[in-house]
């Protein structure tokens, strides 16, 4: 089986300023380091972002490679909601950062790319970042009774959550529980 045609990488910023004229105040920054483009957006606009990305067809991000969640302990932000997009037909490729405060959410983008619903719940699930109208945000690795979020900056690695369950144990297995299995 042949390969495609070759296909040229746009300048590293193309995206970017695409994006900031099209829907002015979307761009809040732009890094590029080793040739890839960082875009800070508000996170308020994530979808009207995603949706414009996807359509135009100068950006046709028509790939959602990945959707990942950070956690801060301190700064201006708690979280960091970080999309990785991809145009197989332009081979371009862009990152999407959306800042939020404590108890903050931000909108899924499972209506411009269907296969951020799975993304979005492991970010939610292990992060605990909330998507807000997502269609089934729910855990997707823990069990259901999890009351924490493992790759949270705050996460108890040596004993786990804190949490009781009505029965006066732990919700969940930590570390230290491992040996009563």
């Amino acid at each position: 089986m042949a390969a495609g045609p070759y296909v040229e990488p746009s300048p590293p910023t193309v995206l970017a300023d695409r994006l900031g004229a099209a829907l002015p105040g979307t761009v809040l920054s732009v890094t590029v380091f080793r040739n890839e483009v960082t875009v800070e957006v508000p996170k308020d606009r994530i979808l009207e972002i995603a949706r414009f990305l996807h359509d135009d067809p100068e950006c046709a991000c028509d790939m959602l490679v990945d959707v990942t969640g950070l956690h801060h302990l301190e700064g201006e932000h708690e979280h960091e909601v970080i999309y990785q997009l991809y145009s197989l037909e332009k081979g371009h490729r862009l990152r999407l950062v959306a800042r939020l405060l404590p108890k903050e959410t931000v909108a899924s983008v499972t209506p411009v790319w269907k296969g951020a619903n799975w993304m979005e719940r492991e970010v939610f699930d292990l992060v605990g970042i909330r998507f807000a109208g997502h269609p089934d945000l729910r855990r997707i690795i823990m069990p259901e009774d999890y009351a924490d979020h493992p790759l949270r900056k705050d996460f108890d690695v040596e004993g786990g959550p804190a949490s009781i369950d009505v029965d006066g144990r732990p919700a969940s297995l930590g570390f230290r529980d491992m040996d009563h299995i």
